[in-house]
Order: C-alpha cells, then structure tokens, then sequence
C-alpha cells in the first residue's frame, strides 16, 4: 500500500465516522493488534480531530470496560476475536453506540455477536461509505488533543494520559535530529500499538515516509516475519534481545572446536576496534556476522531498546554482531516516549544517553535516599523533565496529575538518575515503590531486582520486604535449562520434574548463592541482600494479574499471590535466628 492510497483510505474512514454523526473531539478506541487498519484509523482521528484510545489486547476485560466508560467512547474499532468481549463491556449506561469489525468476511458481519443499542459495521463497509461522500479534513490545532493512553500501573485502575498533537510531533522531532531516517529504510511493527514506544516509532516513520511491515500476529513467528521483510529499522525491549543473546550464546557454546575459537577470535577483535574508534575489518562479517545478521533479515542497520533497561553486556554483544547502531532509549507514556537516548558515534553503554532535544532534564535531591546534586564522583538525584513533549495530565483525574507534575511544569518521574560525564544519563535506582524494613533502611526493590535478574538460573524476580522485618526475601522464577543442567550434574533425582526441583533445598541454596555472588558484584548494601529465596516454576504473566502489560510486578497482587510462601520464609528466617541466639 502507497502513502497517497493510505491516504485515500484514512480520509475514507474520517468521513464514514462522520456520517455516522461521530463529532469532532469524540474518543475512538481502537482493540485490536499491530495491522495497517491501525494506522488508518489513527491517521483518520488525526485528520478529523477525533481523539484515539488505545486498547490494550492484554489488558483484559475488566481495563477495557473501565476504559471505554472513562473515556466515553462512541466507537470502537475491533477484530472478530475481540467483538464478544468488547459486546460484553458494553453496559445500558456506556456510550458506545457504533462498533467497527477489522479483517474477517464482510458477509459474516450479520452472524457476529450483536447488542440492542450498538451499530456493527465492518471496516471495508465503513470505508466504502466514506469514499461515497468523502468530507473536508478537520485538522486539529497543535495543543488539542491527540490521544488519551491508558497506562495500567502497579496499583488500582488504569489512568489516561492525555496527550496533545503537539506532545507526539515535538518528541519524534526531537528524537529523530541524530538519527537520520530515510524513505528507503523499512521497519516492522510487532511491539503493541497501544504503547506510547511503538506509537512513537510509527509516527517517526510515517514523518520520514519509510515503509512499514506488520507481523503475523504471533511473536513466535517474528524471526519467520524478518525473514520475509528483511527490514533495515528494527525496535525491540530487553526481554527479546536478551533471548537473542542467550540463543547465539548458546549456539556458539554448542558448536564448540574451531567454530567457538573463531567466533571468540572474532568478537574480541571486532570489539578492540570499536572501543578504539577504528572501523572494524569486513572479514569478521564475512566470516562470522553475517550468519547471526541473518536471522534479523540481514539488511538491519538501526537497532532501537526501551521499555526497561539493557545490560551492558547484551548491548555491547548486539553492537559487536549485528554491525549497525543499536541505541537505547529512556522514556515514559507522560513525556510522549523518548526523555533520552544515546549519541549517534557514542559507543559506550551503561547510560541512557542525552537528553531529547525537544526537552529539559534536571536531578532532585531525594534526602531520604541519600541522593544528592552535590553527590561525588557524579550528581544524583530525582529524574525531571520539562518541555513541549510534557503531557497535558491525566484524563479526569487531577489529584495523580498534580502528584506527577510541579506547579513549574516539571514532571517527576520517579526515577533516580546520575549525570556521566558528556551530559550522560544513567538510571540508578527508582523512587516508587520503596519501602521501609523493620531498622528504617529505606528499599528499592526494582534495582534489587535487576540485579538478581541476571543470575542465569532466574528468568524474573519478586523481591518483598516490609517494616515489621529486617530482611528481604525474594520469590525467584527458574529458567528451566539451567537448573535442570545443575540438577543434572548434581545427579539430582529431580532431573526431569521441575517443580521438585524447586523445592530441593540444595537448588535453592544454590540459586541464593548465586544471587549473593550478583549482589557483592553489584554493591549492594547489606540490609538489601534477600535472605531467603522461594523458588517457582510458573513464569509471572500479565494474565495471570502479576504483570502490567509493560511487565512491571504489581506488586500488591504478586504479594498476596505469594503470601504463604513469604510467609513461610520469614519463619525460616525466624527460626534460624532463634537457634542462633540459643547457640550463643
């Protein structure tokens, strides 16, 4: 599809939602996943002022009917796989009164689930109409609104972030000044529409007329998808690169002899080069890249991350083999996406680079902390942003908008930062979700977690602590190889039952071992090491109501979900400190 027939098309669905009496400024909300529809129906809300709302595929049922009440949605666009949920949303006293059926078999439109009151018209039906009658734009002004993104947070119902045309236009703007991209380029779109990172990837492309791929809809498939399109342009989150990492790592540890010296010979050298400036040879591609580049398609030359941090050893890895500049990012829904990102030339890591330049970034002193501007060897402080890219507030909830945003227009965002020398940002700690243990020693259970998330035996961590105790405990979910590989070097009976095994009192002393090993290499204060360790199978899901759909822990739900086995090591603890007291 060509820009001018996306065009046609977004005009088409603006003048079909007219005539269905949908009035400047009304809420759209869109359910349904990454598919060229999705950009049309964004781009026909912009063109007509009407205002999107994402909906989450992962929210559930309970969000989407919070949301399409809170924001008073007239309309909704949705896959048939999502019109009975949506139906089933819809209350006497709800406000949606026309549903727009994505994909599927125009014919089978009247045998689709139906509600007295709602109107349900297929898109291709929608469009037709809109061609008949086609009306003049209704271009919106720069400060009216754009978007109303939900963000599901750790605690309570999801809040809206409202954000102007001008909030988007300024961050891709800024965003795009060092890092050029061209009408040539290609990117494929399979990260959630309905967040603000791949929402602000599109409009980066879009803004520079470069084509867009959308995958098959199953993550699984994404390498099958990359092979096909071979993109140039490609954005991901750390959880993906780091299985990329591990899969090669694997690979190149399984092939063992000549191939892993020569893929070892290869990287240190490749890696000698670009820490010393030095273009690195073409040989080693030919010889040895070129194979992993494949598997992205062969053709990628910008890598973006965001969403959570990378390590550095993961960044540094993707650097070395896939040959092009991979550039972390750091940002929030409320900023309109990217608050900084690295330099284009700077090769370093461990940093989130420099400010946007369509924004100002200062560090707040958090006393209680001991994070002060003052700090040596390097400033620390609260993470503060001001600036076009500043969202307008929350959609009808004034008191968490003042809590985020100062009467000076500064947005506090919760995280602590240090500045590195070059203007870098560096992400050190958070300041939500602290809590106090029994001493007073204030937490921060996001770094603990991050740090022991590296241990290869665990692939997601809960830490818990509260102040009626001394000591952190942790829940730790397995990575399944791992220790099933100790398992099988300890000769452990337990082999092949994984859920035994994560009771086996020898794994998790091992597992917290490891994770003690993590803390000293990461300083770790004393009281912020976890002294006892409960081990599970079952990876933390967003269904499963312990995720947010960023995968952040919520963590009031993962601690009554966990209660008995917090419980239970607390008296662990307890019961060993007492023989020890006895003892003495």
């Amino acid at each position: 599809m060509t820009y001018g027939e996306a065009g046609t098309a977004r005009a088409a669905i603006g003048s079909g939602l007219l005539q269905h009496g949908i009035t400047k400024g009304s809420r759209i909300g869109l359910y349904f996943i990454n598919r060229p529809e999705w950009i049309i129906t964004e781009h026909a809300c912009s063109s007509y002022s009407f205002v999107s709302v994402p909906l989450y595929d992962t929210l559930g049922p309970d969000a989407v009917k919070f949301i399409i009440n809170h924001a008073e949605t007239p309309c909704v666009f949705c896959t048939p796989d999502k019109l009975q949920t949506l139906l089933n949303c819809i209350t006497e006293t709800c406000s949606v009164r026309l549903v727009v059926v994505v994909g599927g078999n125009d014919l089978l439109v009247p045998l689709l689930p139906s509600k007295p009151g709602v109107e349900i018209i297929s898109f291709s039906r929608l469009d037709a109409q809109g061609r008949s009658n086609v009306k003049p734009f209704v271009p919106p002004q720069a400060d009216d609104i754009a978007t109303i993104c939900y963000t599901s947070g750790t605690t309570g119902t999801p809040k809206g972030a409202v954000l102007s045309h001008g909030n988007l236009l300024a961050n891709v703007a800024g965003s795009c000044l060092g890092y050029p991209i061209y009408s040539t380029d290609i990117y494929i779109s399979y990260l959630p529409l309905a967040h603000i990172y791949e929402r602000a990837n599109v409009i980066a492309m879009t803004t520079k007329g470069a084509a867009i791929g959308f995958y098959q809809g199953d993550v699984m498939n994404l390498m099958d998808d990359m092979g096909v399109l071979r993109p140039t342009l490609f954005a991901s989150v750390p959880r993906l690169y780091n299985r990329i990492y591990d899969g090669i790592t694997a690979a190149v540890r399984t092939s063992g002899g000549l191939r892993e010296r020569l893929f070892n010979v290869a990287y240190n050298a490749k890696k000698q080069a670009i820490e010393s400036g030095k273009s690195p040879s073409p040989l080693w591609d030919r010889l040895v890249f070129n194979k992993i580049q494949a598997r992205l398609g062969g053709r990628v030359r910008m890598m973006f991350s965001g969403a959570s941090p990378l390590s550095p050893e993961v960044l540094d890895f993707l650097r070395i083999c896939f040959g092009g500049i991979i550039n972390e990012g750091y940002g929030m829904t409320e900023t309109a996406c990217v608050i900084s990102a690295g330099d284009p030339g700077d090769n370093t890591s461990g940093h989130v680079g420099s400010p946007n330049p369509a924004c100002e970034v200062k560090l707040v002193d958090v006393p209680e902390m001991n994070y002060t501007y003052s700090d040596k060897p390097y400033p620390r402080g609260e993470i503060c942003v001001r600036g076009p890219i500043i969202f307008k507030g929350y959609y009808r909830d004034e008191v968490q908008t003042k809590e985020i945003l100062d009467e000076e227009g500064w947005l506090h965002t919760g995280d602590i930062g240090a500045w590195l020398p070059g203007g870098r940002l560096k992400i050190i700690d958070r300041k939500k979700n602290i809590f106090k243990l029994a001493q007073g020693e204030y937490i921060a259970p996001e770094k603990i977690e991050n740090v022991y998330s590296r241990s290869k035996y665990i692939s997601q961590c809960f830490i818990y602590g509260d102040s009626f105790n001394s000591n952190l405990v942790a829940v730790a979910v397995v990575e399944p190889e791992e220790v099933s590989k100790w398992a099988k070097s300890r000769g452990s009976k337990y082999v092949n039952d994984l859920e035994q095994l994560c009771k086996d009192p020898e794994m998790r002393a091992a597992v917290l071992a490891d994770m003690d090993a993590l803390g000293h290499e990461a300083k770790l204060r004393g009281f912020e090491f976890a002294k006892a360790v409960t081990l599970v199978p079952e990876p933390l899901t967003v269904e499963s109501g312990l995720l947010t759909p960023t995968f952040k822990v919520k963590r009031p739900q993962a601690k009554a979900y966990f209660a008995k086995a917090i419980e239970d090591m607390y008296a662990e603890l307890s019961s060993k400190e007492h023989r020890h007291r006895s003892l003495l």
